[in-house]
């Protein structure tokens, strides 16, 4: 009785032998599958591979929309409940990980820098493999994440989450500073450091200074000289895909994001939000040099340049100069001749579409602005303004000789005019050439506008 158990376990060890090489040289087998990165489990919703079966059904969680584990301070949801533990050390306000070089501190650890995984398509690098992948979604063009509100489709299921925030209309996180609000916490950071006022990255070309390091990447590409975006449309090239879509909006024609106030349309929510700056009539941005003010930040740095009185942008054709690249490109349409924008009522052209919009007003006979000092009403804002000069007596424009003060002036008598285009027009009665000359009669004149009104002569015969 007692040989059967110690021959059992004779053979036992034998079998356990056996068992046990069968099972080293199966483990040896999926080390090499792993080694070689065998991926052979795939998700049947997006075709996703995995090496093991355990990463595949995590990656089911996101699938199937089920977020059992859930913050008590905001409510957020996640599949694991790993990730739910990460996002809680953003309430705690602990950040244990700290840069030696600027002392700034992180809730997670902080990468070394070395990103050896680097896009063949355009260069960019990443600290981890999965980043590469998700990028690489970016040039293959495949999006199969859509919303079904407007219909933008997206390379992540992630992506297309942040962006229904925004039809959703929630903005829980608001600027104590300026009461701005965001969507989610991450843009309000962002934000946040337009108010510090602490801009460590800048352009070594030309020193303009940004709070983010991703502008600067972005502005750097103005240097650069590179558009490889362009519209089939016109022509026209960006150095960004998202500038391109954006133009794109203009031949769309459509402006689905309408101002409940006067009407007027627009092709992004974000032009629309400026526009009702103008009337909400704050304007918390004022110049320190001339008391002038804006609604935004950057109205505020454009005024500054003229006070600056540097023009960087010259026409090569007359040698005009601007403060803006975009004035001149406005300025050299003249010398092109082209005027694509026709009035349907009367057929005189413009070369921009803003400019007929600004004429037809002539013919609506609408002047909704009055002056209060004699009643006198306009088509524009501007032209307001412009009278109002009148009433004060105020003519900044004056001779240099005279003065002394380093303003245009009437180079030939210093007479004082109220308004800049006053004095154009003032200097045409010094020169002796009469270059504009009438189709219909020899009549020649001084200025354009004297042609014009000597028109006016031949249509009414």
């Amino acid at each position: 009785m007692l040989l059967l158990p110690v021959a059992l376990i004779t053979v036992m060890p034998c079998s356990l032998d056996q068992h046990g090489a069968r099972s080293q040289r199966s483990q040896e087998a999926d080390k090499r599958h792993r080694r070689k990165g065998e991926k052979t489990y795939s998700c049947d919703e997006c075709g996703k591979d995995f090496t093991q079966a355990g990463h595949l059904k995590r990656h089911q969680l996101i699938h199937s929309g089920v977020k059992p584990y859930n913050c008590d301070l905001c409510g957020k949801s996640f599949t694991e409940a790993g990730s739910l533990k990460k996002h809680q050390l953003i309430h705690s306000g602990v950040k244990p990980y700290s840069c030696e070089l600027c002392g700034k501190s992180f809730t997670q650890l902080i990468h070394s820098g070395v990103k050896p995984y680097s896009c063949k398509l355009c260069g960019k690098s990443f600290t981890q493999a999965g980043g590469l992948k998700t990028h690489q979604l970016i040039h293959s063009g495949v999006k199969p994440y859509s919303c079904d509100m407007c219909g933008k489709s997206f390379t992540e299921a992630g992506s297309l989450k942040k962006h229904q925030l925004i039809h959703s209309g929630f903005k829980p996180y608001s600027c104590e500073f300026c009461g701005k609000s965001f969507t989610q916490a991450g843009d309000l950071k962002k934000h946040q450091l337009i108010h510090s006022g602490v801009k460590p990255y800048s352009c070594d070309l030309c020193g303009k200074s940004f709070t983010v390091a991703q502008n600067l990447k972005t502005h750097q590409l103005i240097h650069s000289g590179v558009k490889p975006y362009s519209c089939k449309l016109c022509g026209k090239s960006f150095t960004q895909a998202g500038h391109l879509k954006t133009h794109q909006l203009i031949h769309s024609g459509v402006k689905p994001y309408s101002c409940e106030l006067c009407g007027k349309s627009f092709t992004e929510a974000g032009s629309l939000k400026k526009h009702q700056l103008i009337h909400s009539g704050v304007k918390a941005y004022s110049c320190e040099l001339c008391g002038k003010s804006f609604t935004q930040a950057g109205g505020l740095k454009t005024h500054q340049l003229i006070h600056s009185g540097v023009k960087a942008y010259s026409c090569d054709l007359c040698g005009k100069s601007f403060t803006e690249a975009g004035h001149l490109k406005t300025h050299q349409l003249i010398h092109s001749g082209v005027k694509a924008y026709s009035c349907d009522l009367c057929g005189k052209s413009f070369t921009q579409a803003g400019s007929l919009k600004t004429h037809q007003l002539i013919h609506s006979g609408v002047k909704p602005y009055g002056c209060k000092l004699c009643g006198k009403s306009f088509t524009q804002a501007g032209s307001l303004k412009t009278h109002q000069l009148i009433h004060s007596g105020v003519k900044p424009y004056s001779c240099d000789f005279h003065t002394g003060i380093d303003v245009s002036c009437c180079d030939q008598c210093g007479k004082l005019f109220a308004t800049d285009a006053q004095l154009q027009q003032h200097m045409f009665s010094h020169t002796e050439e009469r270059p504009y000359k009438s189709d219909l009669c020899e009549k020649t004149f001084k200025a354009p506008h004297q042609l014009k009104k000597h028109q006016q002569i031949h249509t009414r015969k």
